[in-house]
């Protein structure tokens, strides 16, 4: 339905998007989130470093170093464990805020806490994480900075005179700047900003969140190191079918990103029986780390040389299998312990894992091209974050190529995952406190939608020059038109000054007001609320919530007068319709016979 309304040459202020002057002002304040981001980011990789280096090697050295090819004795199974003890005492009497991933934390903070993290939270959760991963926590240091680069991002804003969604912005711009400068990655970190972290697509957070990514990867080489991270340009030429064949591999991922999701949060139940409080439950699961190290020491720590070399194509069959299996148990059993980590480098070596060992019956592509495949499409399952896995496998790589075939497998993973999981690994926690999230993002009617379209016409009104009496009798007497609980009252050149209502006649034969005083006379009923018929439905909608308002009188802005009649039960017919449109089927069109 086409509105009656024109705006052309009218009072139209309404713009494709909703950005002022503050988007200019969180920029800039971007500018020291994404610094903030990218010098945590540094602080926590030599705080990894330096107790990997003092726990396994014994020596003080921030020097980067990986425990894939360690002896270790069997003494070095207390080690996880006393790491489990120390992160355990840090969250019980510091803040129980550094358990977990880091992402859920964030959401948390987002939905629930105003974007406001306290201070003590940026300083344990690198700390802890720094313990956790540096004596043999099988995870990945991207979960605990977006947590720490979130906070800092928070408590720089929490000095400044900001609303609860602009400091959402900065915390989040934090956040993907840490991310930035950990992988070198900084279109995928906007990405995971947008899937994940934002719960919206607007100028004011986008370009204050890629402003600070842009500013992470310029310190990043000073910092960190040069990117892409893990280089490659091993994409073999693929048949005509070859992309079906990814699908496939996405497929897989997906069942995989599914099963792992399980099993975490059946282990996190399983905690949650024990008569121990859950300080100590990281210490456990530090026994169980310390024995998969002394199987498979590839499994313990960050592991990003297991990425590079899943990716290079040289990681033999059985150490793939021992990787995915050792890797994917302790992983499960650590964060499920509520230990601090992240997720994203083990989903990745799970994942590529499983690609190195169906690169050995896939008939094109070598170990590397689908271990790459694989790990991204497991990180876009397990997140449900298909845009960014995609885009994060090309920027870790830097090879371009390789965008068709990551993009099926991603979406082929994502899809399995929807279907078959009502929530992802980032969301279960949450809902599990409570909390509900949708990322479905989709335009909402209220804001396309005129008043004129789905407002009631033609309107039964009152006159203003009405006596009391002859109103009092009009809603006395029943009859076909009078069934509406207020009327618009108009004047004689039909412009609205006022409503009328049942519960106004109630009162006012109560009251025993003089009978002759007109409706117009009347000085509650000249207290009138009016939309406009060229009106955004949202934005009328709001405003009578806002006034509590029920019923409202439409008037066309031009001239004043009444265009017609507005009720709760118009809005209700909106969200009706639009359900309406996507549930109901139809074939508009049909072969002849």
């Amino acid at each position: 339905m086409k509105s009656s309304v024109s705006t052309r040459g009218a009072h139209d202020t309404l713009r494709d998007f909703t950005a002022d002057r503050r988007l200019l002002v969180l920029s800039a304040m971007a500018l020291v989130t994404g610094s903030f981001g990218a010098a945590a980011a540094w602080v926590l990789l030599k705080l990894i470093a330096l107790v990997t280096n003092i726990a396994y090697f014994h020596v003080i050295s921030t020097a980067t170093t990986y425990l894939s090819h360690a002896r270790l004795e069997p003494s070095s199974i207390l080690i996880p464990i006393v790491g489990g003890i120390i992160v355990g005492l840090m969250a019980r009497y510091g803040s129980d805020k550094i358990r977990g991933h880091g992402i859920p934390e964030a959401l948390e903070a987002i939905l629930i806490g105003q974007s406001r993290i306290q201070p003590r939270v940026a300083v344990l959760k690198p700390l802890s994480s720094a313990i956790a991963i540096g004596t043999g926590g099988p995870f990945g240091a991207e979960g605990p900075i977006i947590m720490t680069g979130g906070a800092l991002g928070s408590l720089f804003a929490q000095f400044f005179h900001l609303s609860s969604a602009e400091r959402k912005t900065l915390l989040v711009a934090g956040a993907a700047a840490g991310m930035t400068a950990i992988f070198g990655t900084p279109v995928a970190a906007v990405l995971l900003a947008i899937e994940v972290m934002l719960f919206e697509w607007k100028p004011r957070s986008f370009v204050p969140v890629v402003v600070s990514v842009i500013v992470a990867i310029a310190w990043r080489p000073w910092l960190v190191g040069p990117w892409p991270l893990f280089p490659h340009a091993g994409i073999p030429p693929m048949p005509w079918w070859g992309l079906a064949l990814c699908a496939g591999v996405g497929l897989v991922a997906g069942l995989q990103s599914a099963i792992t999701t399980s099993a975490f949060y059946w282990f996190e139940e399983l905690f949650e029986k024990l008569p121990i409080h859950w300080m100590w439950w990281p210490a456990l699961a530090g026994i169980v780390v310390g024995i998969g190290g002394l199987i498979d020491p590839a499994a313990l720590g960050v592991g990003y040389d297991n990425i590079g070399a899943l990716i290079n194509g040289t990681v033999l069959l059985h150490a793939a299998l021992a990787l995915l299996i050792v890797k994917a148990i302790i992983w499960v059993v650590a964060l499920s312990s509520g230990t601090s980590g992240g997720t994203l480098a083990p989903l990745l070596m799970m994942g590529g894992a499983v690609g190195a060992l169906e690169a050995h019956i896939l008939p094109f592509g070598d170990a590397g091209f689908w271990a790459l495949l694989a790990m991204a499409a497991v990180l876009g399952g397990t997140l449900r974050c298909p845009l960014t896995a995609t885009v994060f496998a090309i920027e870790l790589t830097g090879d371009v190529r390789v965008m068709p075939a990551v993009l099926v497998t991603c979406v082929a993973s994502f899809a399995v995952t929807v279907l078959l999981m009502r929530r992802s690994i980032l969301t279960e926690r949450l809902a599990r406190r409570g909390r509900h999230l949708t990322y479905e993002y989709t335009v909402d009617p209220f804001e396309v939608m005129r008043v004129s379209e789905i407002m009631t016409r033609p309107v039964h009104t009152l006159p203003a020059s009405m006596s009391t009496a002859d109103v009092l009798a009009f809603f006395a007497t029943e009859n076909e038109i009078k069934r509406h609980k207020s009327y618009p009252v108009v004047d004689d050149t039909g412009r609205v000054v006022g409503m009328a209502s049942r519960s106004d006649v109630l009162r006012w034969s109560r009251e025993g007001w003089p009978r002759d005083q007109t409706l117009g006379e009347r000085p509650e009923v000249g207290e009138v609320f009016v939309g406009y018929a060229d009106e955004l439905i949202g934005h009328l909608a709001d405003r009578m919530a806002a006034a509590d308002v029920g019923r409202v009188p439409v008037v066309d802005r031009a001239t004043g007068k009444l265009a017609g009649l507005l009720a709760r039960r118009d809005l209700l017919r909106v969200r009706a319709n639009a359900a309406r449109l996507e549930r109901e089927r139809a074939r508009p069109l049909r072969v002849p016979s």
